[in-house]
């Protein structure tokens, strides 16, 4: 194994065989990194989140905002405990205890691995959301979406690296890509295109999300707590993402492949 991408260890490259019509060939490719990233809170550890190293920051801020631990738009402060060469991490963040949210009461106490978002969460009532469904005075053009899709897939290296990794794309109203990132995870990806544009200030001027994997509740919500009313998928969605969306007004596309697409959620806010 030698490392691939040294700067942001989100790829390294691994020899292997490669069997083709019974045939054998030694291959090297690109493989996505997962990694292992320890979150403490006020120095005590919160959760170990699987992902791909990069954007640890924004993917901190994302996951802190989404499950409400810190809703804040204020600042805070990111202190690197621990930086392996493998990529596992351990950071911690300091946040004033009487700004620590409800979700910071449902502490994760196991691991939450790249495929999971809701890992460690003990009652049922953890994951039940609460709150106004969304209104969107401007309606979606779905004409839109071809467009979207090709600026979405240009900016995604590593995949075009290893065919590993998830991205997510968040647009404003006039469809310019304002972030995107990419990780082994969905959901990462979503806590880090979100964490990405609370640090620059730019969250409110969200309006639409991509994401290159299916949606399944907790990609909508995080999209429900970030107030993005629109969410495109290239795959399919679940029976609890499509049952939340559409009772939190948030408008569902599923399969979104080409010219063609499923409407799931609220076909009313697409014009």
């Amino acid at each position: 194994m030698s490392e691939f991408n040294l700067k942001n260890k989100s790829f390294f490259n691994y020899d292997g065989i490669l069997i083709n019509n019974g045939s054998q060939s030694k291959v090297s490719d690109g493989i996505v990194v997962e990694a292992a990233l320890q979150i403490n809170i006020n120095t005590e550890s919160y959760t170990v989140v699987m992902r791909t190293p990069g954007n640890d920051f924004e993917l901190i801020r994302g996951l802190l905002y989404a499950e409400d631990i810190y809703k804040e738009t204020e600042n805070l402060n990111f202190e690197i405990i621990d930086e392996e060469g493998n990529g596992f991490s351990i950071i911690n963040v300091n946040i004033p205890k009487e700004k620590l949210g409800k979700g910071y009461l449902n502490k994760r106490t196991l691991l939450s691995v790249s495929s999971c978002g809701i890992c460690g969460k003990q009652e049922l009532n953890d994951i039940k959301l609460e709150g106004t469904a969304l209104e969107n005075n401007q309606l979606f053009s779905s004409n839109k979406i071809k467009e979207m899709s090709l600026k979405m897939s240009s900016l995604q290296n590593t995949f075009k690296q290893t065919g590993g990794s998830h991205a997510a794309a968040i647009f404003d109203k006039n469809y310019e890509i304002l972030s995107l990132k990419e990780d082994i995870g969905r959901h990462n990806a979503v806590d880090k295109v979100v964490g990405d544009l609370i640090l620059k200030n730019n969250l409110p001027n969200a309006y639409c999300m991509l994401v290159s994997g299916r949606v399944s509740y907790e990609i909508v919500s995080k999209a429900f707590f970030s107030k993005i009313g629109i969410i495109v998928a290239v795959s399919a969605c679940s029976s609890l993402a499509i049952d939340y969306a559409k009772e939190f007004g948030i408008c569902l596309i599923g399969f979104s492949r080409t010219d063609k697409m499923t409407i799931y959620a609220n076909p009313s806010k697409i014009s």
